[in-house]
């Protein structure tokens, strides 16, 4: 006696995924011996097994063979190229459907096409932008699910504005949809958007649909890490306990970077130590923390305490520990690491492990031998190395081949102010005026306005610029009057001969 239909049914959706990828193989006979294999029903059960298992073309193999397709097993069918990538497939199988089946489609095809596992690229937006317009033609804009995924195909491509527009036509939202802009904002340097949107976000929260998860701390966090923005890092660390989300590892994670990147240390490094099993982004986001503040002995520490924890480090690990021996001049720990890399690891190194190296050993006094690693390894197409190399030759009086790095790398930014800087700089210590004179005047024809160097401050939550003779700045007259009356008292307290006697002291630096 052969399985009923229903029964068939319910072993083809047991028997999906990747845990039992072939499980669903050996139900496929079943269909064909009791003759169920024409059922619509069944056909669309086993290929969305075979389509949840990994195996694309058995899935594809059961669609060709299904005698009468239905809008549901064509959905299937798209879905499964797109869940594997497969963006032009599923696109050349929709408009398919529309040829030989009469079929528009419902909001489940439109979101499984704008959903696609594939690179951005012009082509997918190209898609993305003709999957908006038939959505807009079919009426469809108002569902949820399909404007959710037509906000992230636009984040995925950059379009941050065409999100922003997509999200605010949006009648009804819930928590992917706000997570979807807020992830949008976080990656393309929106954090001041991202924040503004998670206070609606929080305002709009209804106790259902609304409210906050830890895929948005975490989006969030790392935003106030880009920022430098500590009074919201710690505002959303208190959110985060009342919520009690701080037990999310990727909540944690993001709290360490973003208490280490604002000079927190001390609450990174507590917020670390309640993470019960750490992983390589947890220790990663320690060791960049302290190598970002200059305390590279505590970040070597926190790295070898991985390496004894059995976690085997990646790239990004390696580049903060190697960045903290950079920094701070330890050139044999530095050396020891990169070899560790390259050898042990088996990692192929990055233009950022080659600049740390480059600059180690132009701490060493071994300029010759990163020039050769230059050559060798073929990264002289890299702004970063290049620049390392030539403030190595800087340090070391190297004025020939300064003067090679120089050449190198305004072949490959010409219009970037800093590294007629960078050069001028390394000219200047080397004596070499004549060349200076040079870059100083090529630098006046090609490049733009200087960006100016700045600092800044957070005072109540709000992210203060200071530029050097910024007159535009909110009481910058009162700054400077102030400054004027610190420099007088600090004359009076002063010894004659440490008197500023310069009358332009204010107005150069203020």
């Amino acid at each position: 006696m052969w399985p009923r239909g229903f029964l068939l049914r319910l072993l083809l959706r047991v028997t999906a995924g990747a845990t039992a990828r072939h499980a669903c193989a050996r139900v496929h006979p079943l269909l064909v011996k009791s003759g169920h294999a024409s059922d619509t029903r069944l056909a669309t059960a086993l290929a969305d097994a075979y389509a949840k298992s990994g195996l694309v073309t058995h899935a594809r193999r059961v669609f060709d063979e299904t005698p009468h397709r239905d809008l549901v097993l064509w959905n299937v069918m798209v879905s499964c190229y797109s869940s594997h990538g497969l963006l032009l497939d599923s696109w050349a199988l929709f408009a398919s459907m529309r040829r030989s089946s009469g079929l528009s489609g419902d909001g489940f095809t439109f979101s499984a096409l704008l959903s696609a596992r594939a690179p951005p690229s012009s082509c997918s937006q190209y898609l993305g932008l003709l999957a908006h317009g038939l959505v807009l033609r079919l009426g469809l804009q108002l569902d949820l699910v399909v404007a959710t995924a037509l906000l992230d195909m636009y984040a995925k491509c950059g379009l941050v504005a065409d999100a922003r527009r997509v999200f605010d036509a949006m009648l009804l939202r819930n928590s992917v949809s706000w997570n979807a802009i807020i992830v949008c904002y976080g990656h393309h340097d929106g954090g001041k958007e991202a924040l503004q949107i998670f206070a609606s976000m929080l305002r709009n929260d209804d106790g259902r649909c609304c409210r906050p998860d830890e895929l948005t701390l975490a989006s969030l966090l790392s935003s106030c890490a880009n920022m430098a923005a500590a009074y919201e890092a710690t505002q959303l660390h208190a959110y985060a306990l009342k919520r009690g989300l701080q037990g999310f590892l990727q909540v944690a994670n993001a709290l360490v970077m973003a208490y280490g990147k604002n000079g927190f240390l001390q609450q990174a490094t507590q917020t670390f130590a309640t993470i019960h099993n750490p992983d390589i982004v947890s220790w990663s986001s320690m060791v960049s923390s302290f190598a970002y503040l200059g305390c590279a002995k505590n970040a070597i520490h926190v790295f070898e305490r991985m390496l004894q924890q059995g976690v085997r480090p990646d790239g990004i690990a390696f580049l903060g520990v190697l960045s903290a021996c950079s920094h701070a001049g330890l050139i044999q720990h530095g050396l020891k690491y990169f070899l560790l890399m390259t050898t042990d690891y088996q990692i192929d190194p990055w233009p950022q492990h080659l600049a740390c190296l480059v600059d180690l050993l132009g701490r060493a006094g071994r300029v010759q031998d990163a020039y050769n690693i230059l050559l060798n390894i073929s990264c002289q197409t890299n702004s970063d190395v290049i620049g390392a190399f030539l403030a190595a030759c800087k340090t070391r009086g190297n004025i020939e081949l300064a003067k090679w790095a120089a050449d190198r790398l305004l072949s490959l930014e010409p219009n970037e102010p800093a590294n007629y800087l960078l050069i001028s700089n390394a000219y200047a210590a080397a004596g070499a005026w004549s060349e200076l004179a040079k870059v100083r005047s090529l630098m006046r024809n090609v490049c733009s306005n200087k960006v100016p160097g700045c600092s800044w401050i957070e005072i109540g939550g709000k992210v203060q610029t200071f530029v050097s003779n910024d007159i535009l700045l909110q009481q910058s007259t009162n700054m400077r009057q102030m400054m004027e009356i610190l420099v007088t008292f600090m004359e009076k307290e002063s010894n004659d001969d440490t008197l500023c006697k310069d009358s332009d002291f204010i107005s150069e630096r203020f």
